[in-house]
């Protein structure tokens, strides 16, 4: 079932994506798990809260998002590519569901909730590493690319709409309720991904000892100099970017301009990667986004430094899109990535990728909230912004370096 497969070439679209059967599928249950996720982060924040009245607590909820994802990222990646990966992602959807389910319950303790909460923040970068690697599996080069995209705009949308939603759902039913909700939409995805998807076989055989074997390959990624630099150039960048989100509200206070100022600054970033994406990905064919992929990520931070400046609202929300719209550099590094890694590491290296790319965000963004309490936060993002172009540039050269050799 897997679907007609479009021809390479730049013109593909994102049309001939949807044309994909099987993408069709991913995206939908993608979609399900997206809005799962988000009614679940909501609920257990007000349910957290509404029982202990404790901001640390309800900031430690959402923290658990963040914090588990080096753990199984390293320990767990093995998994995705020594099982079937239509298997794997259901199983991940339905572990997912069995979680929601049980927070949902009346009874379930205060610390049932954080312990079920870091289980499914456990899952989700072996569920994410597994579907990016089925997805180059589904479809060819470009097409890869541009579903990947797609998946990434879902992510960001639900920063723009997301969380407003699960509040308003919030507003109809109780947080228990919620939770519900949230496990029937994992539900979903799984039986989209089950009966969407083709059955593939593991990349590669063999069992024995899955931590140490796992924990081995992700020292041997790490040290190839091309996959090395590449994933730092995932890496490195967003644990920057997220600097500004992780000090908006006391930037959003000091400037006077109460909440709708304060989702509207935190919007303008995710809201620019959207349209960035979108119009890369529907004006540009592969040559041309592979072309604009390092100088984009050279400037990507620099409308940062401007905050040193002490800008208007506006002016800085304005900023803060520029640099959203930079990040359409991450098409080219699609591509690049996948053509680095060996189909057989393929699943390892997607949810070493992930893994990274959300610690290093809760990092920097737990970094940038530390300094905002000494430091003016304006003064915090033009901080950012100029020590992470520096950590770019240097990245941008082993890159280069690394993509010349080959």
């Amino acid at each position: 079932m897997s679907g007609h497969r479009p021809p390479d070439g730049d013109a593909a679209g994102y049309r001939a994506v949807f044309a994909v059967q099987e993408f069709r599928a991913v995206f939908a249950a993608h979609v399900l798990s997206v809005l799962g996720g988000v009614f679940a982060e909501v609920s257990l924040a007000v349910l957290v809260f509404r029982q202990t009245g404790s901001a640390l607590l309800t900031a430690l909820i959402f923290a658990l998002g963040f914090l588990p994802y080096a753990v199984s990222g390293v320990l767990l990646s093995g998994l995705a590519d020594r099982c079937r990966p239509r298997g794997l992602l259901v199983g991940c959807d339905l572990l997912s569901a069995a979680c929601m389910a049980l927070m949902a319950v009346p009874a379930a303790p205060l610390a049932a909730l954080f312990v079920l909460r870091c289980a499914v923040s456990m899952i989700a970068p072996l569920f994410t590493g597994t579907r990016a690697a089925s997805l180059a599996d589904i479809m060819p080069r470009d097409l890869y690319v541009l579903g990947r995209s797609l998946v990434r705009i879902v992510s960001q949308s639900s920063q723009i709409v997301g969380y407003g939603l699960g509040g308003l759902v919030l507003v109809w039913l109780p947080p228990r309720a919620a939770l519900a909700a949230a496990a029937v939409a994992f539900l979903g995805s799984a039986l989209l991904l089950r009966l969407g998807t083709r059955e593939r076989p593991a990349r590669v055989s063999g069992g024995g000892a899955i931590t140490v074997r796992t924990m081995a390959s992700a020292g041997r990624l790490l040290g190839e100099p091309r996959i090395r630099a590449l994933l730092l150039m995932w890496w490195i960048p967003p644990m920057f970017f997220v600097v500004a989100e992780g000090v908006a509200a006391p930037l959003t206070d000091a400037a006077g301009v109460g909440t709708a100022g304060f989702g509207l600054f935190l919007a303008a970033m995710p809201g620019g990667t959207v349209v960035g994406e979108l119009l890369a990905g529907t004006l540009l064919g592969a040559a041309a986004r592979n072309r604009i992929t390092l100088p984009l990520a050279a400037v990507a931070l620099l409308p940062m430094v401007a905050f040193g400046l002490h800008p208007s609202l506006p002016v800085g929300t304005t900023l803060m899109l520029l640099t959203g719209l930079c990040a359409a550099y991450t098409l080219g590094m699609d591509q690049w990535f996948v053509d680095a890694v060996p189909e057989d590491k393929r699943g390892r290296a997607m949810s070493l990728l992930g893994a990274g790319l959300m610690t290093l965000q809760g990092l920097g963004m737990a970094v940038g909230g530390a300094l905002a309490g000494a430091v003016p936060p304006g003064a915090v993002i033009c901080g950012s912004g100029t020590i992470g172009t520096l950590s770019v540039l240097g990245v941008l050269l082993t890159v280069r370096k690394t993509g010349e050799r080959r």
